[in-house]
């Protein structure tokens, strides 16, 4: 039977794949055993969204982008009529440079269907452990596998599990899911979960076995109301199924899975906050040693991986330490899923081995830029991360290249940036972003982060002085240094970077008076090229506050008092009329 598969994640939905569900479903109702539809989830080629897969009984499937009610019902009446199709959407490198182990089934299969799951080897690598292998034998395995955390710190998995089994605590060990995923800009662990929750369940529970635990929780903050329905009819459907609950598998090993709704708090992706969320107390980091493995949850050990890191469990087993460890580098091996965003083509949710470069990332996968604007950088691992500059655009997407930038690999957030990015201006946001999460605990983070944001405001403004850059590394390195959680430790990356490769924007702010990438509202004016005006009106209209003047067909005027720089009248300008005043 032919099957139309219509993506329904949180990207498709918001792109209006609801109303592809509807209009799919009514013509079934009139013509009964036409084709199958399947609600799946997003495939990472956000760009295209909403995306229809027409997939033919052993002759392949046709992908189809951008696809409205209108097209799709050209294309039902198409399967209706025995047409031939074309080619669809053409995804070229987008797809065929990734390398799929975590998303394998996002976009494939129907999220909430087990039976499709287990269709694709689902739960084949949990019953193999349960039926033949000891926790210790797991936990070798996983160590082989060189497997790091993908949460951005990228601790050995293999030891953290190790380090849980040995307190020898049983039964009251925990395991725990970090789903607490806040990066501006990121939607990896989201999109996993959506797509693909049996793989997160099947990897939490060969980690329970592995560690000794009885119990675990997936903390996933509640804006993520997709991802939580279906963890929820996944964790129910598992536990009918006996892949979760007492005696699973008849195999004695008993194990249960919670979800635990976070408010939000960035903070709470610290696993100390984090556990201490779990236990109904505020989300604030805890002071390490002891580390969640000697004592976590109610104090006792407890191992904390995300959600990543838990879907890369089953396919390890699956396919072999020795085939796993082809993809990547020597010391971080596998496979990395990022959210790819900014001034790029085609963003989207992509999975890439380890070792590839930023620049096959950004112009082979990601499609190039999506300005004319040339490449200038690229904010790899958050508000946490830092600011990769063009030079360094070689750069290997590994753990330690990408510390040696100065910056971090994070969960997976990656911002391509052309030249029109202000440097300044994006170290502020990230710096209010942090400033404004931090829990207060300590005051380092609490004070410093203000204090670092208050010196980036005054520089974007043109009240800076050359002594405020010095102040800001002094500031920055002291709060790395003394801050309790990642939180603060990391918050001065972006700083830090900014200073680092883009020095000379911060000494055109405060020597020069102006913000060359045009965004810094206090730096920059506006004004009309006499030579390039003819007069269309279009500008003069687009104003809000009316402080363009001028008649037809002849040269306009901006009132540079009364202008709030709100810059709709360059938007609007065809002829490249209105510049900033140093362009002239």
């Amino acid at each position: 039977m032919i099957v139309l598969k219509i993506g329904v994640g949180s990207c498709g939905l918001a792109a209006g794949a609801g109303e592809l569900v509807s209009v799919a479903e009514e013509y079934l109702r009139e013509h009964e055993g036409c084709f199958r539809i399947v609600k799946t989830s997003c495939i990472g080629l956000c760009f295209a969204e909403p995306i229809v897969e027409i997939g033919f009984e052993n002759e392949g499937s046709v992908l189809y982008g951008n696809v409205n009610k209108e097209r799709l019902r050209e294309i039902i009446k198409g399967l209706k009529d025995g047409d031939s199709f074309d080619k669809g959407i053409s995804i070229g490198e987008t797809l065929e440079r990734q390398k799929r182990f975590v998303l394998k089934n996002c976009g494939v299969i129907d999220p909430i269907s087990l039976e499709e799951y287990i269709a694709r080897k689902g739960y084949t690598a949990l019953r193999n452990v349960l039926l033949q292998n000891n926790p210790d034998e797991v936990i070798d395995t996983i160590t082989k596998s060189g497997l790091r955390g993908r949460g951005g710190a990228g601790f050995p998995t293999g030891l953290k599990w190790k380090l849980t089994r040995t307190q020898n605590l049983k039964p009251h060990t925990y395991i725990i899911c970090n789903a607490d995923e806040g990066d501006p800009g990121a939607f990896m662990d989201r999109s996993i979960l959506e797509g693909d929750p049996h793989s997160v369940i099947e990897g939490m529970v060969i980690g329970a076995y592995a560690v000794g635990a009885s119990a675990g929780y997936v903390y996933i903050r509640a804006e993520y109301p997709l991802a939580i329905k279906h963890l929820s009819i996944a964790i129910e459907k598992a536990y009918e199924a006996n892949y979760l609950g007492k005696n699973i598998l008849n195999t004695g090993f008993d194990f249960d899975l919670y979800i635990k709704e976070g408010a939000g708090a960035f903070v709470c992706g610290e696993e100390t906050a984090l556990i201490a969320s779990v236990e109904g107390k505020r989300g604030m980091p805890n002071i390490k040693p002891p580390f969640p493995a000697e004592s976590g949850l109610w104090e006792y050990p407890t191992c904390i991986n995300n959600v990543e890191t838990f879907a890369n469990i089953a396919p390890i087993l699956t396919m072999g330490v020795d085939e796993f460890t082809k993809v990547g580098t020597e010391k971080s091996k596998g496979t990395k899923v990022f959210a790819l965003a900014g001034k790029i083509k085609k963003p989207g949710l992509i999975e890439v081995p380890m070792g590839i470069s930023i620049r096959e990332i950004i112009f082979n996968i990601g499609g190039g830029m999506k300005t004319e604007s040339p490449f200038k950088a690229v904010q790899l691992g958050g508000p946490s991360g830092g600011c990769i500059p063009e030079s360094l655009i070689d750069t290997p997407v590994d753990f330690e290249s990408i510390n040696n930038t100065g910056a971090i690999m994070g969960s997976g957030g990656m911002v391509v940036m052309d030249t029109k990015s202000c440097m300044v201006d994006v170290a502020k946001y990230f710096l209010s972003f942090t400033q404004k999460e931090s829990c207060g605990k300590c005051t380092f983070c609490r004070i410093g982060t203000r204090r670092l944001l208050e010196i980036l405001t005054k520089i974007t403004e043109g009240k800076g002085e050359m002594s405020d850059i010095n102040l800001l590394e002094e500031l920055a390195m002291n709060i790395g240094k003394s801050s309790l959680c990642g939180l603060g430790q990391t918050a001065p990356n972006p700083v830090l970077t900014t200073l680092r490769y883009f020095r000379k924007e911060y000494e055109e702010h405060i020597l020069d008076k102006k913000c060359i990438a045009g965004v810094c509202k206090a730096l920059i004016t506006y004004h009309v090229d006499s030579e390039k005006c003819v007069g269309c009106t279009l500008c003069m209209k687009a104003c809000p506050v009316k402080c363009i003047s001028g008649v037809v067909k002849q040269a306009h005027v901006i009132d540079t008092e009364k202008c709030i720089k709100c810059g709709m009248c360059v938007e609007k300008c065809r002829f490249g009329a209105v510049v900033l005043r140093d362009e002239v």
